[in-house]
């Protein structure tokens, strides 16, 4: 059980991490992997954006219900941005949170916006939560993710490139570190699991780029942008082309440019889900702002699912 507390903090504090230390070089193309440890070392403080914000709200909604309810989580959100509006929210969902506010439905004001719903990656970018509670339980980790998408990401891509983060830490979760990693099974698991064709395209892209050199490639193929289906693929290659290295995985990920804070922030969920709150560099560690806070969210999830 104490391997997966350690699995269950350092997915957490993984996600926050890799978020913080992506967020200033967001929007920026390929950088060169030495420079992004060394913007890294000159920051005297991690500081997370609403990727981790809203990974927050995930597990505080979890524990306060012992499991999942939408309209819970869905205050939740709302709370913690009314008081800390400048994580760098995009437009989505305040506009959301507003409607909830003046007494839509939860789970119905994402379907307003963009004509049926966002497909960004803002509803897998705070899944770890979920992807680590509900390791062992797939088709309850489907239900969740895809409820949980929907307070903010309706579209049917959004909701199931959540799933897909989600099932990705899961399988970590379930993983033995000390055993040699298979991508190839790793990936087989994901492919069975979505259901979507643009997902298992990217899958079957991933097991092709395995060892590529070329980053212009990389996000070719599976993309860096803000769309689920551009971000959570190039999470998961990232894990995968660096199973042993927390480290190497997230500055990796950062190194290919884009929505650095979230490719990352995935990454590092996964990543930390897999090898544990130990892989993750305690020079990183002791610089994130509110880890304590962090890490006691992820201690108490642990306990209930422990306690069943």
């Amino acid at each position: 059980m104490e391997a997966l507390r350690s699995k269950f903090l350092g997915s957490l504090l993984g996600t926050a991490v890799g978020d913080a230390l992506g967020a200033s070089l967001e929007g920026w193309h390929m950088v060169d992997y030495n420079e992004v440890q060394a913007l890294a070392e000159k920051r005297s403080l991690l500081i997370y954006t609403d990727d981790t914000h809203m990974a927050i709200g995930v597990a505080e909604s979890l524990i306060e219900n012992k499991g999942f309810n939408g309209e819970h989580m869905a205050n939740t959100f709302i709370g913690n941005y009314d008081l800390e509006p400048y994580r760098g929210y995009g437009p989505g969902p305040p506009r959301i949170f507003r409607m909830i506010k003046g007494g839509e439905a939860w789970d119905k004001a994402a379907e307003k916006l963009y004509g049926g719903g966002s497909y960004g990656n803002g509803s897998a970018m705070r899944i770890a939560p979920i992807g680590v509670f509900y390791y062992d339980n797939p088709d309850g980790l489907r239900e969740v993710a895809y409820e949980s998408s929907r307070i903010t990401h309706a579209h049917e891509l959004g909701k199931q490139g959540a799933a897909l983060q989600a099932y990705a830490v899961a399988l970590a979760t379930a993983s033995d570190p000390f055993s040699p990693f298979k991508s190839a099974d790793f990936l087989r698991g994901l492919g069975n699991f979505i259901q979507h064709e643009v997902y298992k395209e990217k899958l079957k892209s991933i097991e092709r780029l395995i060892g590529e050199e070329d980053k212009a490639r990389v996000v070719l193929e599976l993309g860096n942008g803000i769309e689920a289906f551009n971000s959570v693929p190039t999470a998961i290659y990232c894990f995968v082309s660096h199973p042993r290295s927390f480290e190497e995985a997230v500055v990796y990920a950062i190194s290919l440019g884009g929505d650095t804070d979230t490719i990352a922030a995935m990454t590092g969920a996964i990543s930390g889900a897999y090898l544990g709150i130990e892989s993750i560099p305690e020079r990183w560690k002791e610089k994130l702002e509110n880890r304590l806070y962090i890490e006691g969210l992820a201690e108490r999830l642990w306990r209930i699912k422990r306690q069943g």
